[in-house]
């Protein structure tokens, strides 16, 4: 498996008094903060190099993994510091830890797929990027996909009603994708995924299973049902 990068600097200001000393990757789930969730799924689907992004609280983040031998992975951090980076800049920050090839997750989300049939597909359309896609229909936010023949067309903030599919919340990029000279000023990965997207050079995969998130309450309670039900059920 490639390595994985969890962005997780984010401010966390839709959840309110929730995260206003916490980050909302430590945020409780059954006594369990969110992260043990995440990596612990990682994990058990073979990754073994983990690169966290980590800007806001990010040392709270780091103290609670400690030892990560705990979770079977090899953790490295980035740290945006007291400056905010942006979803793109704290991945290209993170250049000098990065392998040629690389997954971007959030530290909000729980995604219930396969990520190496993601990774396959990522290998067998000889990508340089690729993001996962889920059919939405503005149900669980607003769509940000649609298709043009082959070719997908990404927007973060559209308005088209032609758009009914949504960024899954993760992706495969080429290390190259973040050094090219035309990218370099987007500090938003949204925004490189839109250019790429532009110049067909986005390729994607569709996922099946719903995502669930924490960021904002209502994702926050779903989350919190669907991992209860899937403990009680293992």
């Amino acid at each position: 498996m490639y390595q994985i990068v969890i962005i997780a600097g984010g401010l966390g200001s839709r959840l309110g008094k929730l995260t206003k000393k916490t980050p909302k990757a430590l945020i409780k789930i059954d006594k369990k903060p969110f992260i043990y969730y995440q990596l612990n799924q990682l994990s058990k689907q073979g990754f073994k190099k983990v690169v966290i992004c980590v800007g806001y609280l990010g040392d709270k983040i780091k103290k609670y993994i400690g030892n990560d031998k705990k979770f079977n992975l090899n953790i490295q951090y980035s740290h945006d510091n007291k400056k905010l980076l942006g979803t793109a800049g704290c991945i290209r920050k993170a250049i000098p830890l990065l392998e040629d090839n690389f997954f971007v997750t959030y530290g909000d989300t729980y995604l219930p797929v396969n990520f190496k049939n993601i990774q396959k597909s990522f290998e067998k359309q000889n990508a340089k990027a690729l993001i996962a896609v889920y059919k939405n229909y503005n149900k669980l936010g607003r769509s940000n996909v649609c298709f043009k023949g082959k070719n997908i067309f990404y927007q973060k903030n559209s308005k088209l009603k032609k758009m009914n599919f949504i960024e899954y919340g993760v992706s495969v990029f080429s290390k190259e994708i973040f050094i090219e000279s035309k990218f370099k000023k987007l500090s938003d990965l949204s925004d490189i995924l839109s250019l790429l997207s532009k110049r067909k050079k986005l390729k994607y995969y569709v996922v099946k299973k719903r995502f669930y998130e924490i960021g904002s309450n209502v994702g926050l309670e779903e989350t919190k049902n669907y991992l209860k039900y899937s403990m009680q059920n293992l």
